[in-house]
């Protein structure tokens, strides 16, 4: 997950201007939640999921999945999610969803299949050894968003409702900086990628609990860790198995990339003491190879690539071990 601003696009007038199918349906949906005889009924939200929209969040994502960082595209149509659920909150049988946000242009986020959608994925268990941590395939949980949106504050049920005093357990990388909380499992003799709640002060840095929210949340908060960035990774299943497979060939690609450019550097260095001419330009050849390279890991952190926040905790991992090196 990595930060996107919002507000480098226009919002959809389908939306937001007036007369236009948004607003018109935000009327209709307070008319249906003030009548008796339908306010305990869901409503039929349709605008969320307009051509416009879609072309304007894929526009804003760059096609990948606002949580894993994924290409929907790859695999199936993209899902317009609903950061705060517009029709029920599991664990809150009494709340009627966000339903004043349903059509919201700020609520509205691009989610792959596997992120929004609530199912048993094979995740791995905080308690294994990262050696055996996907050997089990029984070891499944309940990953995907749907209608979870747990908080630690007073939950919103209405329009007057003040939404800050929430304090979402969830991050949205519109509204939050995900780095602050999430942080890549990076370690060369050991290629995996998975994601973990960033370490606070004092903290170790761990894969999250499994359980609720609260249970996660409060495990996170004794091991030292972000409860927000723990939370969010087992509620969007960050660490599936899918997943992981994926940033691992990433990082594998990384890590051949790294060599290939210490394997270069070090013969064109033996050649720049060669007194032949001819040898001396092949050794600067050898270092515009390299600098071909290095773009290419800058096209591979870039907000289009996949996985590009893996990328560019790799990479300044990579820049610090080259200064120790100078």
């Amino acid at each position: 997950m990595r930060r996107v601003d919002r507000t480098s696009i226009d919002p959809p007038k389908v939306l937001t201007d007036p007369g236009q199918a948004g607003p018109e349906e935000l009327i209709k949906a307070r008319a249906y939640r003030a009548d008796p005889a339908t306010k305990d009924k869901s409503f039929g939200f349709k605008v969320y999921k307009h051509a416009e929209v879609k072309a304007a969040l894929d526009r804003l994502f760059h096609g990948k999945c606002a949580y894993c960082e994924s290409f929907y595209s790859a695999q199936a149509p993209v899902d317009v999610e609903h950061f705060r659920p517009k029709g029920a909150v599991e664990g809150a049988s009494d709340h009627p969803g966000y339903w004043w946000l349903g059509m919201v242009w700020e609520n509205l986020l691009p989610s792959c299949i596997d992120c929004n959608r609530r199912r048993r994925q094979v995740t791995p268990d905080p308690n294994a050894s990262l050696t055996r941590l996907f050997e089990a395939a029984k070891d499944t949980y309940n990953t995907g968003k749907k209608d979870v949106f747990p908080v630690a504050g007073t939950r919103a049920k209405g329009e007057t409702d003040a939404l800050e005093l929430e304090r979402a357990y969830l991050l949205d990388p519109c509204r939050d900086d995900p780095g602050a909380h999430l942080d890549y499992y990076i370690d060369p003799e050991n290629l995996l990628g998975l994601i973990l709640p960033r370490a606070q002060p004092g903290g170790v840095a761990a894969l999250p609990a499994l359980g609720d929210a609260g249970q996660i949340a409060d495990a996170a908060s004794q091991s030292g860790v972000s409860a927000r960035g723990a939370v969010s990774i087992q509620v969007y299943g960050l660490n599936r198995l899918g997943l992981v497979q994926e940033r691992t060939r990433v990082l594998r690609h990384l890590e051949f990339l790294r060599h290939l450019i210490h394997d270069i550097d070090a013969i064109a260095g033996e050649l720049d003491s060669h007194p032949d001419p001819k040898v001396k330009e092949a050794a600067k050849s050898l270092r515009g190879l390299v600098d071909r390279i290095i773009a290419e890991i800058r096209d591979l952190a870039a907000p289009e690539a996949p996985y590009s926040a893996l990328v560019r905790a790799w990479t300044k991992r990579f820049v610090t071990e080259l200064k120790a090196e100078v």
